[in-house]
């Protein structure tokens, strides 16, 4: 018992309810409450007289047996001088601890925020089982015969460049200047964030952005450009799986490929191409600091809009590049001494002509391609580089006086491959491909077929006919002066280009015989068979044409022109090799002869002589259409066949231009350029030994057909129509086989 410590208690008063006589009234009494002292031990003066009602305690020790002792208030203990000394020293560091104890809950809180924000961005996007990158759209990298690029087709405009193989100057760059810390953060900058968000609360505007390369990219392959909250999580979020999934080479390496840089380019490949005309392999340190500037403002720091404001970025690039240790300052200083000198693809290039034509049948080729491809055409660089400049020469000199504002040129070697084609004066002011697609009337070019038909059927070089005026079924053809020579031979027939002796002969030999001899040399349009379609009344493209004189430049083999020699993935796995050598002989060895002859007479003594070449045999043939709304010329050495016209997109007249007085003097321009490197020989065929001087053609006289065919002195009235053609050999291919190869 410890009697001295204890408190002076009194006994609980319950209440008692005497049931006998208070049955059913159980409202309390007077005598029924407890009625507390009116003062109590150790009580403090000054208080109510109504005492507070005491409650009980119930400590351990205040048990006695069963019941417990209402506690008396107790005066409050004085502390030990220690333990106040204690509470001192912890009231002194209350303020730290309570900083560090808010600090850790706040900490806690934003956790729990951040990470509800994050599981809910997560839930509203798809699993992430079915997340994946999105492949990248392929490139079609078209080259020449030596392996040149010509042009980059595809969305990207540019080919897919692995790390390791693009200048180490690229990534060095974008790193330095668009995310120093790429390779310590986890997809998501926190410190590189604070900084900015300092730096624009200093600036008092946006000046430093603070996503990652990690997070641009993730916006790049899943994600429209919007401006909201949401999309800012869905960013974060996809960058934490990209860190996740990918290694930081990969993810820079996707970024460099895909990055929009301006122009149309998307990747450095594609920048490279655009702005300095070569691949991302060979860009030097002040073309690497270009091109990464550019990602701040692709259309604003484009060198080919603004290159004061180009060299000015990149000068900033290369600043951070010497901050992050990737260059040193004399190596800046020299770079932005030398800078970036822009050498653009050239937009008006007719390579681009070329390009387009491969994209046209590419579909034809592969049909589905999911990864970048090289496409080997037949183009020679040289001769597409002279072609350009003779159109374009001929066009701002003579093409002004003549008032012909547009041209065409298309050249094929004896195969039938196209090593040069130019389908306008200039590609950025018109797409239209005039060389492939532009059909018009070809004029007096169109009449070797019909005299090729005539020697098939038995005339000669120097059969004679009278050239007079005529009349065919009501229709007059006249000569291009209203002139009228008399009897001439064939050959002066076609060199001076006489129109009536060429619908004359149309008419004794059928116009039906003379559109089946143009489409098995090679025209494919359609033509209609009446006499005028020997004055190329029929509607033609210059790359038929041009492919329906070459058998005349081989020895009389047909061929099917062609762009395309092989397709192949960036890994060399083939997806196309070109086999075959067209539909075989389609002209006798005697006709070639014959018809080269006559043809050369065309360029020595007619009217295509400013076509003449000086150090080669040429053949060929000009022509105009009616009310000189077209001028064409057609010719060829012994290798090489080239087609050029001139004229007006919209069919207007030009101002008397001619095939002899313009197109010759163009195919001139190109052929001289063309055929340097090539050997010279002679043109093929087996001339014919020279008839007798006796031998004479007539006609029979009579307003519409002649009623016979020519009239030969010991021969036949009339010749047979059957078309000496030699067949292809029985080891020979087949014909599907040897026009489509595989």
């Amino acid at each position: 018992m410890r009697g001295d410590k204890r408190n002076i208690r009194r006994e609980r008063a319950e209440p008692t309810f005497e049931a006998p006589s208070r049955e059913g009234d159980f409202s309390a009494r007077d005598g029924d409450r407890f009625t507390p002292p009116k003062s109590l031990p150790n009580s403090h003066s000054g208080r109510s007289s109504r005492s507070e009602r005491i409650e009980p305690r119930f400590d351990d020790e205040d048990y006695e047996g069963e019941e417990a002792e209402m506690a008396e208030p107790q005066p409050r203990r004085r502390k030990s001088p220690k333990r106040k000394a204690k509470r001192g020293r912890r009231s002194g560091m209350g303020l730290f601890g309570r900083l560090v104890y808010w600090g850790i809950v706040l900490c806690v809180w934003g956790l729990i925020g951040v990470g509800s924000v994050i599981g809910y961005t997560v839930a509203t996007m798809p699993q992430i089982d079915d997340w994946k990158v999105p492949p990248r759209p392929p490139n079609v990298e078209i080259v020449d015969a030596s392996g040149t690029i010509i042009a980059n087709r595809g969305d990207t405009g540019g080919e897919e460049v692995r790390l390791s193989e693009m200048s180490p100057f690229l990534p060095e760059a974008v790193v330095a200047i668009e995310d120093r810390r790429f390779y310590h953060h986890f997809g998501v900058d926190p410190i590189g964030l604070s900084r900015a968000l300092v730096t624009n609360l200093f600036a008092h505007t946006v000046v430093q952005g603070g996503s990652t390369l990690t997070q641009q990219l993730a916006k790049n392959l899943f994600l429209q450009p919007d401006r909201t909250l949401e999309r800012k999580l869905q960013e974060a979020v996809l960058a934490l799986w990209l860190e996740w999934r990918f290694s930081k080479q990969q993810i820079l390496e996707m970024y460099l490929n895909r990055v929009y840089l301006g122009a149309g380019a998307y990747g450095v490949d594609a920048a490279a191409q655009r702005y300095f005309g070569k691949s991302a392999r060979d860009v030097n340190l002040a073309e690497a600091a270009t091109i990464a500037g550019l990602l701040k403002a692709p259309s604003r720091y484009a060198p080919t809009n603004s290159p004061e404001l180009a060299a000015a970025r990149a000068k900033v690039v290369l600043a951070a590049m010497v901050d992050e240790g990737y260059v040193s300052r004399d190596q800046a200083a020299r770079a932005t001494a030398v800078g970036a000198p822009s050498s653009p693809a050239k937009s008006g290039s007719a390579a681009n002509y070329v390009a387009d034509w491969v994209m046209d049948l590419l579909p034809g080729y592969v049909a589905r391609y999911r990864t970048d491809i090289v496409v080997t055409t037949t183009i020679d660089a040289h001769m597409q580089a002279a072609a350009e400049t003779a159109v374009r020469t001929t066009l701002d000199k003579e093409g002004v006086k003549y008032k012909a504002s547009q041209g065409a040129l298309v050249a094929v070697d004896n195969d039938g491959a196209v090593k040069a084609l130019v389908g306008g004066k200039d590609y950025a002011a018109s797409q239209f491909d005039r060389a492939i697609e532009a059909r018009r009337q070809p004029g007096s070019a169109f009449k070797p077929f019909v005299y090729l038909t005539a020697i098939e059927h038995g005339f000669t070089p120097d059969s004679i006919v009278v050239d007079e005026p005529v009349s065919i079924n009501g229709w007059s053809p006249k000569n291009y002066e209203n002139e009228y020579l008399g009897p001439v031979t064939l050959t002066t027939a076609l060199a001076r280009s006489l129109n009536t002796v060429a619908a004359r002969l149309t008419a004794t030999l059928g116009p039906e015989n003379v559109v089946q001899t143009a489409r098995r040399v090679g025209i494919v349009s359609q033509l209609h068979d009446n006499p005028s379609i020997a004055l190329g009344t029929g509607e033609v493209t210059p790359l038929e044409i041009t492919a329906a004189y070459v058998p005349f430049a081989n020895g009389g083999w047909g061929i099917i022109p062609y762009l395309v020699e092989d397709i192949r993935t960036k890994d060399g796995k083939v997806l196309f090799h070109r086999q075959g050598d067209g539909p075989g002989r389609v002209v006798s060895d005697v006709a070639v002869g014959t018809m080269n002859r006559m043809l050369s007479a065309v360029v020595t003594d007619g009217t295509g002589q400013k076509a003449l070449l000086s150090d080669r045999p040429v053949a060929g043939k000009t022509g105009t259409s009616q009310d000189f709304r077209d001028a064409w010329f057609i010719g060829y050495t012994n290798g090489l066949t080239a087609g050029v016209w001139l004229g007006n997109d919209d069919n207007t007249p030009t101002k008397k231009a001619t095939g002899g007085a313009l197109t010759a003097l163009l195919w001139n321009r190109f052929m001289t350029e063309a055929t340097r490197e090539l050997p010279v020989r002679p043109l093929p065929g087996v001339e014919l030994v020279p008839p007798p001087t006796n031998v004479g053609v007539t006609f029979a006289q009579t307003d519409g057909l002649p009623m016979q065919g020519p009239q030969l002195p010991n021969a036949q009235p009339n010749p047979p129509l059957n078309v000496p053609v030699t067949q292809p050999s029985p080891e020979e291919k087949g014909l599907l086989q040897r026009l489509f190869g595989n």
